[in-house]
């Protein structure tokens, strides 16, 4: 099992971060809807509650092109716990190494509230003892690279940001 944490820090208060991730659907919008962003795409199959638990989504992401998959995966993932402006979890399922993952992204107010700490980590495990041996780290070396690169232009959007891995 592999697993990756990175916190970022950036000058918004929670709200706004929650917001930028977990934006509010409006009345009459359709279901599934596409979200394309750099390397993949998201798309919802359908919304969760408020809060944003129960949300399932589909998403795609690039992947090395050694997996001969053309460079790209597919993962099936719902949020199955959630509270908003704090933390959300999510369940996925992957190919092509046919994997699940678990991840969680939680918010922390610093500077009195004004800033945002966005913690994210997520474990990877292929299921295929072969494939495990094989590829399991350096694809999730590959993915948790793009992961935090898009985390890490996205939070830009709002203001200034700083990230730490550990």
């Amino acid at each position: 099992m592999q697993r990756h944490e990175v916190s970022f820090t950036v000058d918004a208060p929670p709200h706004r971060v929650w917001r930028l991730f977990h934006p509010k659907t409006l009345p009459g919008v359709v279901v599934p809807r596409t979200f394309a962003h750099p390397g993949g795409a998201i798309t919802i199959l359908r919304d969760g509650d408020e809060d944003g638990a129960g949300l399932v989504r589909t998403c795609t992401f690039r992947v090395p092109r050694w997996l001969l998959s053309g460079g790209m995966a597919r993962s099936w993932e719902v949020v199955t716990d959630a509270r908003k402006n704090e933390y959300a979890t999510y369940e996925a399922i992957g190919k092509p190494l046919w994997s699940t993952a678990t991840g969680t992204h939680t918010l922390e107010p610093v500077k009195d509230g004004e800033a945002t700490r966005l913690t994210f980590v997520e474990t990877y495990h292929a299921h295929s003892p072969v494939l495990r041996a094989l590829f399991e780290a350096r694809v999730h070396r590959f993915i948790s690279r793009d992961n935090t690169r898009a985390y890490d232009a996205v939070l830009g959007r709002l203001g200034a940001v700083t990230m730490s891995e550990r």
